[in-house]
């Protein structure tokens, strides 16, 4: 291997974004990370000016301006890129450093996406608290069911007892009163369990399960919200368990969909986005390539109060809500070794669900 195919290979293979400048500030050269980072293909960066991708271009100009004019590096932190693919920002650190290739100025420019650190911890922890309160519900649970089931037997033969001394109907009645409530709080546990069945895995194109869930937003809102789409043709097919897919992101769309109801927001809107993603990491293992599926709409956003609980059963922002369907949702996308990302704020309110892509995927 030549020097300069060696020297490609390391820079493809770090995982901080590593950019070339030339003395007009275009980009000369970007590794992987940097594409993953930008969400932008090499070909479309080479020859693009770096400081128009950060929201305040003029002064990321004037400090590259100044790196190359004195020969010295420059640190800037909590700079605010945009990634145009997902009309987001990221906060980043980068450093600049002077160098010469070729006999010419160039800036050699690295950035850290620190917003992304700060996800993957927050993941992590939720994971965590996620595992733990499922182990103290299945154990609740156990618990709970075992007398629930010895009541309603009860209650059963109570009736039985009941019809065959004639006592009447009222006793009866009670006795029915009895199952049925016990039937309720047998349902509400199974709920909080969640998905009880390993996913049955099958291809799957993810724009079936995003259609079909608005479909059914469209049928139950009659005209009441505009729900549009906005999809990327290029995601291949997905490995999945298409019910438990569909039953996910329903739970989060209908979230939107009662939010945006319930509230006085001037033309509301839902939008389901799908994009692909690259060099992203769930519960500590990095992923080449993930489908992203972003649930937005314009209502009036979650409570600061419980902003960092939504995913946890019984919360809810709403007085009559079980608290109940993020769970779910969360569990089943972390059966599919994925993750649910929520930012909330006035306005704009977005789910991400991230699904990881076959490692032989190449777009």
């Amino acid at each position: 291997m030549d020097t300069e195919k060696f020297h490609g290979l390391l820079l493809d293979n770090l995982n901080a974004a590593v950019l070339l400048l030339d003395e007009q500030l275009s980009i000369t050269y970007v590794n992987s990370a940097a594409e993953s980072l930008l969400q932008i293909g090499s070909s479309r960066l080479l020859g693009s000016h770096i400081y128009i991708l950060f929201n305040d271009a003029e002064s990321c100009k004037k400090t590259l301006e100044e790196a190359i004019r004195s020969g010295n590096p420059h640190t800037r932190r909590h700079e605010q890129l945009r990634i145009l693919a997902f009309n987001d920002i990221s906060q980043v650190d980068y450093t600049v450093t002077p160098m010469e290739v070729l006999g010419k100025r160039a800036l050699l420019l690295e950035v850290q996406p620190i917003d992304r650190f700060i996800k993957i911890n927050r993941e992590e922890a939720l994971l965590s608290v996620h595992d733990t309160s499922k182990s103290l519900i299945r154990g609740l649970a156990h618990e709970i069911k075992n007398p629930l089931g010895g009541i309603r037997g009860a209650a059963q033969l109570l009736e039985q007892e009941i019809i065959e001394r004639g006592l009447g109907d009222e006793p009866r009645e009670f006795c029915q009163i009895i199952t049925t409530e016990t039937d309720r709080l047998r349902n509400l546990v199974d709920r909080l369990l969640g998905p009880n069945q390993i996913p049955q895995y099958a291809p799957i194109n993810v724009h079936e399960v995003t259609e079909h869930v608005a479909n059914l937003l469209q049928a139950e809102v009659q005209g009441a919200l505009a729900i549009s789409r906005d999809y990327d043709p290029s995601i291949p097919i997905l490995s999945g368990d298409r019910a438990q897919l569909i039953q996910a992101v329903l739970n989060v769309a209908r979230n939107a969909m009662q939010a945006l109801l319930e509230s006085t927001v001037i033309d509301p809107r839902v939008i389901f986005k799908s994009r692909i993603q690259r060099s992203f990491t769930i519960a500590g293992k990095r992923h080449r390539v993930v489908c992203r599926i972003d649930i937005i709409d314009n209502g009036p956003g979650i409570l600061d109060n419980i902003a960092e609980q939504i995913f946890f059963p019984m919360i809810s922002g709403r007085s009559d809500g079980s608290g109940l369907g993020l769970t779910i949702a969360q569990t089943a996308i972390n059966a599919h070794e994925g993750i649910i990302e929520c930012d909330s704020e006035p306005g704009h309110t977005r789910f991400s669900i991230y699904l990881p892509i076959r490692d032989d995927y190449e777009q």
